[in-house]
């Protein structure tokens, strides 16, 4: 299966500036797609690929900001470019800090904005493929019974087989047993790497 392009998604309530942006970014060879407001753009399914949203601060109804804090708090992650004819400091820290690639000012240096975009879409894509791979980390421990589990989380803090076999109550030969399972389901090809794999996944002993 092909991967999807990278899209550009302008939300812009002001018609020359749409079609201004829109023709720019054709030109750059990026896919986009333009909407009049928030509104308009939130009846939009969610765009599979990675992408990047060149967005209006001040608009009728549902300002740029606003749409901003709407994404994050129903959990949709947008790299997010704001455009405004009318920056103050305030505003530009606020956005920044909500997590906005960049807020640039109308008229807008074509070059800074290309140049916006794809951090944007860069940094969107390492997200989405970091939260690939913890959603298929997530899926091995799935698979792991709750005995394996709790070898798993021991066997990551350097115990010795006989030592978990003490803590758990069960044989060294049985600990072997469980950690090998443990390593052929998560995939792991040492200790080393079974270590980094409990990092990302969130596996440790209950009350450390």
């Amino acid at each position: 299966m092909t991967a999807a392009a990278p899209l550009v998604l302008v939300v812009d309530d002001d018609p020359s500036v749409r079609k201004g942006l829109s023709r720019l970014l054709a030109s750059a060879d990026y896919a986009v797609e333009a909407f009049a407001s928030a509104q308009e753009f939130l009846a939009r399914e969610p765009y599979p690929g990675p992408c990047c949203l060149v967005l209006d601060v001040r608009m009728p109804g549902l300002t740029g900001m606003q749409l901003q804090e709407m994404l994050a708090a129903t959990g949709r992650r947008m790299s997010i470019v704001f455009v405004t004819g009318h920056a103050d400091v305030p505003t530009s820290v606020k956005a920044m800090k909500a997590g906005a690639v960049d807020l640039l000012t109308k008229p807008v240096d074509v070059e800074d904005l290309i140049a916006a975009i794809q951090r944007a879409v860069t940094r969107d894509a390492h997200e989405r493929a970091s939260e690939t791979r913890r959603a298929d980390l997530r899926r091995r421990v799935e698979t792991l019974t709750a005995r394996e589990v709790e070898v798993f989380a021991r066997v990551v803090t350097g115990m010795l087989n006989k030592q978990i076999g003490a803590v758990l109550g069960i044989g060294e030969k049985t600990v072997k047993v469980h950690r090998a399972r443990v390593m052929e389901k998560m995939r792991a090809g040492s200790v080393a790497e079974l270590v980094r794999l409990a990092d990302e996944v969130g596996v440790s002993v209950p009350g450390t």
